[in-house]
């Protein structure tokens, strides 16, 4: 592996702000896979490189994406005994060295391209968080995106709900009210958002839980949904105007859910 790749590979991740762990094979005694020095890039479901793969290499990934997950930010030093307790047969030592870089970035999933989720989209792309925008229409989208937003094409946008990650902050600002009922309905029903908007009036709202109510979605549930998305006091019908009120409430959650869990 020559150095400059996976130099390469690691500004594309931290350009997409994708948080990873760097693990270097920092140390060996006797026989080992491969030689000190070289690595491995892990993130929550990819691997970059190997150390060698075996037994070493799964738990070295397992350890990470445990320190990915809590979002620890301190670099970890282990050893590792290469015989067969760990499953290898090479018999030596090993000391890696996992260094977590890029912090945790929320997850945001916005429905539609019209005029509010390109106005919406556009003021997303300047905060720190992972942006996946989806459409029935290609046409909808511009040309060119920023690196950490993900376009999904879609003729039936409500069977991606379920590949999301946990604890997405979903926004629902399509043009079709029979869509936005059935993406509701799908996030609603999976239930392990941070946040869920729905764009919307009050008499929308309305009709919606009755008949999501019919479709078994309990009272403690549709409380989650913010319809009318937005900050309440953030006035105005222009698509910029409604844009700015939905990212002030999304900033407001997500602020909210960091001061708890110690993220600032």
């Amino acid at each position: 592996m020559r150095t400059d790749d996976w130099v390469t590979r690691l500004h594309d991740l931290q350009t997409r702000g994708e948080p990873c762990v760097v693990a270097t094979l920092v140390d060996q005694q006797g026989s080992t896979p491969r030689d000190a020095g070289c690595k491995i890039l892990i993130t929550a479901d990819q691997l970059f490189y190997t150390l060698g793969g075996g037994n070493l290499e799964f738990q070295v990934t397992a350890i990470a994406r445990e320190m990915l997950q809590k979002g620890e930010q301190n670099s970890r030093f282990e050893r590792f005994s290469l015989g067969a307790r760990l499953g290898q047969c090479c018999g030596g030592m090993a000391s890696v060295l996992l260094e977590p870089l890029g912090h945790p970035q929320p997850q945001v999933v916005v429905y539609g391209a019209g005029h509010v989720g390109r106005a919406l989209v556009n003021i997303l792309s300047t905060l720190p968080c992972r942006i996946t925008w989806v459409d029935a229409r290609a046409s909808e989208f511009p040309a060119q995106v920023d690196a950490q937003i993900t376009c999904i094409v879609d003729e039936e946008p409500e069977g991606t709900v379920a590949q999301m990650p946990a604890g997405s902050y979903f926004m629902v600002l399509t043009h079709d009210h029979q869509l936005d009922f059935a993406l509701s309905e799908r996030i609603l029903k999976r239930g392990d958002f941070r946040y869920f908007g729905l764009i919307g009036s009050e008499t929308k709202r309305k009709r919606f839980d009755y008949r999501l109510s019919g479709k078994g979605i309990s009272a403690e549930q549709l409380i989650r949904m913010r319809c009318p998305i937005g900050l309440p006091d953030v006035r105005g019908k222009l698509p910029a105007e409604i844009a700015v009120a939905i990212a002030g409430e999304f900033i407001a959650a997500y602020g909210a859910h960091a001061q708890i869990n110690g993220v600032f």
